[in-house]
């Protein structure tokens, strides 16, 4: 690995990250409520992703699909309802857990066998997410959770529908621009409870323009420089950076139940992601 990939790799890993602190503070701390957020984050990705298409050297019109763009959409507002209530680290660590077990779940639905060490893995992974839940001072609310849960299996699945398209970035554009209908559809449902201030909107284009649009262009830069395997394991460091990062920026509590239930999640999955390579 390049120090340019290695760069590129951990700019995006923050962007990711970011991702998460913004939503969480912008529903915390200001007035925006989530289907602004949501309408906003995406209509600036797309704008940013869209002039980053335009400016490349190469002509390319935006692609992509609307079952992309309804599974990008779910995600998007799943994970802005979630965050209502949920504090980042542990969302993050429920979107990135959902993400990679849905994935896992639907190679096992087309055929891929698992070896022993990844059954130990999705074990080790399920156990770590029921701890998280179990009841008790620290358990996040069950609601939210499972919001978060479906953010991640619709993240899922939008990876999976994206897989072997021939140019990600013109895809994802295109697929930005096809949820602005579809959020423009959610405000109008929530018409009567659309607030926002100038704090809450900074932070939902800050989250769609720069930790998402601009965050998901480094980290296509990035790919070809890594293996499979790389790019995959590269992606558990998300939760425990939003952990840390949410403890220090906003103040949130780094419980012991979360560290365990962390370990234990991203242990699995990378014992899963581990063993895939050597089958």
């Amino acid at each position: 690995m390049t120090i340019k990939t290695l760069l590129l790799t951990a700019l995006a890993m923050l962007a990711f990250a970011g991702n998460s602190l913004l939503c969480r503070a912008a529903l915390r701390d200001s007035q925006i409520d989530p289907a602004s957020f949501t309408a906003l984050r995406l209509f600036a990705g797309a704008v940013v992703l869209w002039l980053l298409l335009f400016l490349r050297r190469r002509a390319s019109s935006t692609s992509g699909s609307w079952r992309g763009a309804l599974a990008l959409f779910a995600y998007a507002a799943s994970f802005s309802y979630a965050y209502l209530n949920l504090d980042a680290g542990a969302g993050a660590l429920l979107l990135f857990g959902a993400v990679q077990l849905s994935m896992i779940a639907w190679g096992m639905l087309h055929g891929e066998r698992l070896h022993w060490g990844q059954s130990a893995g999705m074990f080790l992974a399920g156990a770590g997410l029921v701890a998280l839940l179990l009841p008790g001072t620290s358990t996040p609310p069950l609601s939210a959770s499972l919001l978060m849960v479906l953010a991640g299996a619709a993240w899922g699945a939008y990876s999976i529908l994206g897989k072997g398209t021939p140019d990600a970035l013109a895809a994802t554009t295109g697929n930005f621009v096809r949820t602005l209908p579809i959020a423009i559809l959610l405000c109008l449902l929530a018409l009567n409870s659309l607030e926002w201030d100038s704090t809450g909107v900074i932070y939902a284009l800050l989250s769609g323009g720069l930790t998402s649009g601009i965050g998901y262009a480094i980290w296509y830069v990035a790919l070809p420089g890594l293996a499979a395997i790389q790019a995959a394991t590269v992606q558990l460091s998300v939760p425990l950076l939003t952990a840390l990062a949410g403890s220090l920026l906003l103040g949130e509590p780094l419980t012991g139940k979360l560290l365990v239930a962390g370990f234990a999640i991203l242990g699995g999955i990378a014992l899963v992601l581990r063993f895939k390579q050597r089958t």
